[in-house]
């Protein structure tokens, strides 16, 4: 139960929509009927603004930190590897907990099973599992950005490229394999959700960070 209940908060807490929550509060609009209609800090920065989009983005890795942080600390106190064969694989209450918590900010309980793109809870779940492969592929991802005002770029090289890395430097961290099974994982949702953006990339045609 141990499990499914930390899963499952995990889940609860992805579902929270800072996005729609502060279009809400400040435009009284619903902010997945405006801009691109993801509700996510990019479209928070087209439809409101720098700052509430600073927030968004900041709340949004909170949660992906969080739901990590409730499954490493029950992990810790010793209840949850001795539940089933599952609890035994190292590392895997973590990451079950991260994914748990990007499918809540993707296809959100509370409003409609419809949200984002769950690549800023990705990055706070990353984040904290495999702090610096996160890094240095966020770096990238951050030039990416800079150079190319391209978002999805940014965001697709670090759904892509992290594995990679962690796959590179397996014997530097605590339980690389399961960590790359997640961000392998990861980086196949992340495409999906992307697959739009990429063919707008392809044709030219995607809109730029400056874009309203």
């Amino acid at each position: 139960m141990e499990i499914i209940i930390s899963v499952l908060s995990a889940y609860l807490i992805g579902s929270i929509s800072f996005s729609y929550l502060i279009a809400k509060k400040v435009k009284k609009i619903d902010i997945r009927q405006h801009g691109s209609g993801n509700a996510g800090a990019t479209n928070t920065l087209r439809v409101l603004g720098k700052g509430p989009a600073v927030l968004v983005l900041s709340l949004d890795i909170l949660k992906g930190v969080a739901a990590v942080w409730i499954a490493v600390i029950l992990e810790n106190t010793g209840v949850l590897p001795a539940l089933t064969p599952l609890g035994q694989i190292e590392g895997l209450a973590p990451a079950l907990a991260g994914l748990a918590a990007i499918f809540g900010h993707n296809w959100p309980l509370y409003y409609g099973f419809k949200g984002g793109k769950g690549v800023a809870t990705a990055v706070g779940v990353v984040g904290t599992l495999v702090f610096f492969p996160a890094v240095y592929v966020g770096i990238a991802a951050i030039l990416a950005i800079i150079l190319t005002r391209y978002v999805s770029l940014g965001s697709l090289i670090f759904a892509v490229f992290t594995p990679l890395l962690i796959i590179l430097t397996v014997s530097h961290y605590d339980h690389p394999i399961t960590y790359f099974y997640l961000t392998a994982l990861l980086g196949i949702i992340s495409i999906w959700r992307h697959r739009t953006n990429i063919q707008r990339l392809i044709n030219g045609t995607e809109n730029k960070i400056c874009s309203k």
